[in-house]
């Protein structure tokens, strides 16, 4: 005998097929028409590498999870809050990359870069995870552009070329309205003095603070002036101010990254309340945001000095300074200020073809330009020659190929200018010539 499914099960199972056929939430698809931003923000990228002289490096997604616990802090939000952990078989506990820094810092020290020239300019471009409320700008996958300098000498020079590589990119992507906001939150000497007389400040203020915050208060003080809970807002603007605390060679790094940025013309704000959210950064620490878009999208770009990273990890006191950027937030901005990266079309040809035997011809004809390194577009399933050259033009593509089974006898092509709707047969022997002939006329 069978027996009919309580309906609340019923329902429970049709919801959760419905869920199997969708993404994780936080997680989200790159379209084919995000395709002109992601180029574009990786050809930006890339380049500044080049022109700046980084070296691509790319740690693994997963690393052991103390590896985070020891370097952004067992009391950050990335560790308490937001990084996705699993056990393996074999019993080690390990962690999706929520952050770049410790994986390069890691691979640095295990690889033996300290070895070679110093300092060592790295950088990466990949998937981050992090367990956050999804919102605009804030995915749970998402994609991060990382540059970082390791070793050498503790110059300020490198806190500013970093500041100034993330401009760069800024205004690569034609995003010009953005703000750099700056700090020094000191060193093993000057940052215990600091902690005291905030802990003493917010002390007098505990009834007020979030939850969090008055959890901050015991374990990590520096945290209470990052939180954005409205309560905890107003106490910041009273709260110690970091630059009056400095040692004097804080103060003097702090103060040459600055006239560095000043010699460049870059304009910046000091913000005495950023401190950012991992325990590693020391003095110089910044972040960029777009105008207008703080609130909706957060900062672009963010990063900081980390000289005593290196230590927690099992190396040597090592000088080091870095930043990385949202590409998925970058994208968000360039909607917003609707700045568009159209295809480029101006270098592709379409190829189309006349009847079943001309398909045939088509095809072989397909494979020799794009051995010959032409980009080639085409529908060649579709039955009508109309239909085809329809797609050319949704496309915005300039030259169209016609093969027809007249041009078969004659070993010819049509090239038709789907501008002018002017056309001309061309030998196919000569067909590349001619193509490249009217590209650079283009």
């Amino acid at each position: 005998m069978t027996h009919a499914m309580p309906s609340n099960k019923k329902e429970e199972k049709a919801k959760e097929a419905v869920r199997s056929f969708q993404s994780a939430k936080g997680m989200h698809d790159v379209l084919p028409s995000d395709e002109p931003y992601w180029e574009k923000i990786e050809s930006v990228a890339r380049g500044l590498a080049t022109a700046y002289g980084f070296s691509r490096i790319e740690p693994p997604i997963l690393e052991f999870a103390e590896l985070y616990n020891k370097t952004s802090g067992e009391d950050s939000d990335v560790v308490q809050k937001e990084m996705y952990t699993l056990k393996t078989k074999g019993g080690d506990v390990l962690a999706l990359r929520p952050e770049y820094t410790p994986g390069i810092s890691r691979a640095y020290m295990e690889n033996g870069l300290s070895r070679l020239g110093q300092p060592q300019k790295l950088y990466a471009m990949g998937p981050i995870f992090r367990h956050e409320r999804p919102q605009l700008g804030r995915a749970r996958q998402f994609t991060q552009i990382d540059f970082e300098t390791l070793g050498g000498v503790n110059d300020p020079i490198y806190d500013a070329e970093v500041i100034a590589l993330f401009v760069d990119l800024l205004l690569g992507l034609k995003i010009k309205g953005f703000t750099l906001r700056l700090n020094s939150i000191g060193c093993r000497i000057c940052r215990p003095i600091y902690k005291k007389q905030l802990v003493s400040y917010y002390k007098s203020h505990e009834k007020e603070l979030c939850e969090d915050c008055r959890r901050r208060l015991v374990t990590n003080p520096l945290r209470l002036l990052d939180c954005k809970e409205a309560s905890c807002e107003a106490l910041k603007d009273k709260a110690p101010n970091f630059l009056d605390k400095l040692c004097v060679t804080c103060s003097a790094h702090f103060k040459s990254v600055l006239e560095y940025l000043d010699e460049v013309r870059i304009p910046y704000e000091l913000d005495h309340r950023l401190v950012r959210g991992l325990d590693y950064y020391s003095r110089t620490v910044f972040e960029i945001y777009a105008a207008g878009e703080e609130e909706q999208i957060g900062a672009l770009a963010a990063g900081g000095r980390y000289d005593y990273l290196m230590e927690t990890i099992g190396g040597h006191l090592t000088p080091a300074v870095g930043a990385a950027g949202g590409v998925e937030r970058l994208i968000a901005v360039l909607r917003a200020k609707e700045i568009a990266f159209p295809p480029k079309n101006g270098r592709r040809i379409f190829l189309a073809h006349a009847g079943d035997l001309a398909k045939k011809k088509a095809f072989a004809v397909l494979k020799d330009l794009r051995d010959r390194g032409f980009i080639v577009a085409e529908s060649l399933s579709k039955g009508s020659l109309g239909a085809q050259l329809k797609v050319a033009d949704k496309e915005g593509i300039g030259i169209a190929l016609i093969l027809g089974q007249k041009e078969m006898y004659e070993n010819t092509i049509i090239v038709r200018d789907l501008t002018s709707g002017a056309q001309e047969a061309v030998a196919l022997e000569k067909l590349a010539e001619e193509i490249k002939k009217r590209q650079k006329e283009q």
